[in-house]
């Protein structure tokens, strides 16, 4: 896949999702067979650009390339202002959200909000793409409403405006993440437009992304809540894609390398205090995808320090030899 001078390959993204496409997880996505990673969105108003979280976002250091990051906002000036901020840090395609179903993000008017207003999609995509010299693409819903599916008129107005690629989430804002995706939807919007196409919504197999491929006539799959937990879910995809068949699921000796891997990973990238915190929520969808039991998550989230919590998870998931046994220190 495509993307203005980059080759996306494997043609498999991680969605942003808020909260949880940080820097580490990016990175360990990229690690285990995404092509592409899209950061958290960051907010187009510059008087955010300071803060601790919006720093923490626009940290790429050592990030394989491409590195994609999101911004979201109403005002054409002032993402135009924000993307070629992001492109001065380091960001390399910059993806507009227009696909967040948040009600804090909706009810300011941005996100998939801006579905409902055409003419000013046009103006934000416009101003995006002359104020950068780097690819941008565009996130979005099959529309505001079941009423108002307008995805297809959104893609036509993205191809129009010089985006370089789209990404469509198979739900309209209504629906949030309620029900089943419209993949019907997307392939209509396939037949619209030339634009390099993600697909995304309810991809949590190699066998769907396959099917929805094909369904769809998308160039690639973004996935994003399944690989939760289940950030190795990128190569079974990849594998399949490749070869028709279904890659063995790793054994818990790898599957425990992985988390502990990315415990340290988060610990350094945050901090003790910031880290132990943000751990927590990958702690349970890691034992979720394990079928592990709701006493252990109780455990990692009663740990008032790293070092315990990272111990806690030694114990749980690496019973077996030749686990990292490098544990991090109280001031990580």
């Amino acid at each position: 896949m495509q993307i203005g001078t980059y080759q996306i390959s494997p043609p498999l993204a991680l969605a942003p999702m808020a909260g949880v496409t940080d820097k580490p997880f990016r990175m360990l996505c990229k690690q285990l067979g995404a092509g592409l990673a899209v950061s958290e969105m960051t907010h187009s108003d510059p008087r955010l650009w300071k803060t601790r979280k919006s720093q923490q976002r626009m940290d790429h250091v050592g990030e394989p390339d491409p590195i994609s990051v999101q911004i979201a906002g109403t005002e054409p000036w002032q993402l135009a202002e924000a993307a070629r901020f992001n492109v001065d840090h380091g960001a390399q395609i910059i993806d507009i959200n227009m696909g967040c179903p948040a009600k804090k993000v909706c009810h300011a008017w941005a996100g998939s909000a801006l579905m409902r207003d055409e003419v000013l999609v046009g103006k934000i995509l416009e101003a995006v793409v002359k104020a950068v010299n780097v690819p941008v693409t565009l996130k979005t819903r099959t529309g505001w409403a079941r009423a108002h599916r307008n995805g297809v008129a959104v893609a036509r107005i993205a191809e129009a405006s010089g985006i370089a690629a789209l990404a469509v989430h198979g739900r309209t804002r209504e629906d949030l993440y309620q029900g089943e995706a419209e993949y019907d939807t997307i392939a209509e919007i396939r037949a619209a437009v030339s634009l390099p196409l993600w697909v995304n919504g309810d991809i949590d197999s190699p066998q769907k992304a396959a099917e929805v491929m094909r369904r769809t006539g998308a160039d690639g799959v973004m996935i994003g809540r399944a690989a939760q937990g289940r950030p190795w879910i990128f190569r079974e995809v990849a594998h399949f894609l490749q070869t028709g068949q279904l890659l063995a699921a790793p054994n818990r000796q790898e599957t425990a390398g992985v988390l502990l891997g990315h415990l340290r990973a988060l610990y350094e990238f945050y901090g003790p205090e910031q880290g132990l915190r943000i751990a927590r929520k990958h702690l349970g969808w890691y034992a979720g995808q394990q079928g592990e039991s709701t006493q252990f998550r109780a455990r990692v989230n009663d740990a008032q320090d790293i070092t315990h919590q990272y111990r806690l998870a030694e114990q749980h998931f690496a019973q077996c030899e030749n686990v990292p046994a490098n544990k991090p220190s109280r001031a990580a």
